[in-house]
């Protein structure tokens, strides 16, 4: 037994069994453990272990990882069930749940029928970290309190990444920044994502401290998205920050909101208009013909045209996570393009490319795109379902847009709805949704986006309850007069 199996099965459980008892001991500490999971989510792959790992596989997940996200995570859901707030539920139900749990439990069967398993477990052990991430978020966040802390764990780690690629842009001289998470696309995706939630902020009925550093910060992830040079990330950023603006905004013109919108307007002016020129050349690289149409090059097309030819071939997919092993052994050559074949699971392929190649790497790259992903590895009945998942969390957040709140617990909904809109947009194009510090970022969001829907969908009962068991006032009833018969 090497070393790292033995940290794995000695030091980690203790970790976590520690992280539950002291996150049991005061509910400040469990506030601690909260906004250190929100702020360190888009550093996780800094704080993790791979076990059993396959650094060179191309898929979206390459071993079993464990990191302190984790921990941090088991230790909320435990302490929150053991020890609840006072006055409310010990357990309760989330909203979504039940479509979640279908999905997951078809992705097991996916993989049961997958081949080659190891890849597909990878990325189901990564769906499991994610529901238990959920539902610890979901179990924590109860209150106006929490929101709050939540709000301030998204100020810490946009303003953070922010000021991390200010650095990498003009003090290392990076093209395009990336922040802690190694790609550029994905700290795009991150920021649409997070960006929202800002802005809501900023509009909630909040401490004034933490509505100006939302103030603050927003600029910050508006120059960090832009410095991402990223062409969908520009465009869909600007389209979520408005919507949510709008949605949460005060209707009134006073001279305090022209005041901060005119400020806005030129701070986003300037910002284009120093940076049009990178982004530009990003736009004059390709047009969607070429992404699309062209049969010869690895544009987006391709992927939809590997996932249809998936697809047309096995109903369920060829396995969750095993994108890249099929395209690479199978469904790219059919189509042309000469991967160079894996040799199975316990040792890496060929690393160089074969002269007269025409692909960019030896292996074939997960699909830029979430929904021909979704389709390749699990086939139609995965696409499905995992659409009407989509949908049951957009039916959530739009139910926050009516009527107009500023209290908290609804207007930072607001900002989450847009934030998932955010992902998913990007998405279209990425396949940064798998990505793990998204993963993880996004995953706390919707446990908050969760926690939210139930507790409004409970004041609404409540409320119709209370209605309908007030006493109705006696009718009025007529006395005859004295010595009338």
């Amino acid at each position: 037994m090497d070393f790292k199996t033995l940290f794995g099965l000695t030091v980690i459980p203790a970790a976590a069994l520690a992280g539950l008892i002291v996150a049991c001991l005061g509910r400040w500490i469990r506030d601690v453990f909260f906004v250190l999971l929100v702020f360190t989510a888009p550093m996780i792959e800094f704080l993790d272990i791979n076990y059993v790992s396959r650094d060179w596989y191309r898929g979206v997940e390459r071993g079993f990882e464990i990191a302190i996200a984790d921990i941090l995570a088991l230790s909320l859901l435990g302490s929150s069930v053991l020890f609840p707030p006072k006055g409310r539920c010990r357990l309760y139900w989330p909203p979504a749940l039940g479509i979640m749990l279908l999905y997951f439990l078809y992705a097991c069967f996916n993989v049961a029928i997958a081949e080659p398993k190891l890849f597909a477990l990878f990325g189901l052990f990564r769906m499991f970290r994610g529901l238990i991430l959920v539902l610890a978020v979901a179990f924590y966040l109860r209150s106006e309190r929490e929101v709050r802390l939540l709000v301030l764990g998204v100020c810490m780690l946009v303003a953070f990444e922010c000021l991390l690629a200010l650095k990498q842009r003009y003090l290392d001289g990076e093209h395009r920044v990336y922040g802690t998470l190694d790609e550029s696309n994905s700290l795009s995706v991150l920021l649409c994502t997070t960006a929202p939630v800002l802005v809501a902020g900023l509009n909630a009925r909040l401490p004034k401290l933490l509505r100006a550093f939302c103030a603050l910060t927003l600029p910050l992830a508006c120059v960090g998205e832009v410095l991402t040079i990223s062409r969908a990330g520009v465009v869909i950023i600007g389209i979520v920050l408005l919507a949510t603006a709008l949605s949460t905004a005060t209707l009134r013109l006073t001279p305090r909101t022209i005041g901060v919108g005119l400020l806005v307007l030129l701070g986003a002016t300037g910002i284009l208009a120093k940076s049009w020129k990178t982004l530009a050349s990003r736009y004059e690289e390709s047009t969607l013909k070429q992404e699309y149409e062209n049969k010869k090059n690895l544009g987006r097309g391709y992927y939809i045209r590997v996932a249809v030819a998936i697809a047309g071939d096995r109903l369920f997919g060829v396995g969750l996570n095993n994108w890249s092993y099929w395209a690479s052994n199978e469904y790219g050559p059919k189509l042309g393009f000469r991967f160079v074949p894996y040799w199975g699971t316990d040792q890496p392929p060929p690393d160089v490319l074969p002269p007269g190649s025409n692909v960019d790497m030896p292996q074939a790259a997960p699909a830029h795109s979430l929904g021909a992903l979704t389709l390749g590895e699990l086939g139609i009945p995965g696409i499905l379902i995992f659409t009407v998942v989509w949908l049951r969390w957009f039916q959530m957040g739009t139910s926050f847009l009516r009527p107009r709140d500023p209290a908290p617990l609804r207007r930072v909904a607001v900002g989450i709805f847009f934030g998932i809109l955010g992902t998913f947009l990007q998405n279209l194009t990425e396949w940064a949704y798998w990505h793990i510090p998204i993963y993880y970022t996004f995953h706390i969001l919707l446990g908050a986006l969760m926690s939210l829907y139930y507790i409004k969908r409970t004041e609404e009962r409540a409320a119709v309850a209370a209605t309908e068991t007030r006493p109705e006032p006696a009718a009025f009833m007529p006395q005859p007069a004295p010595g009338y018969s």
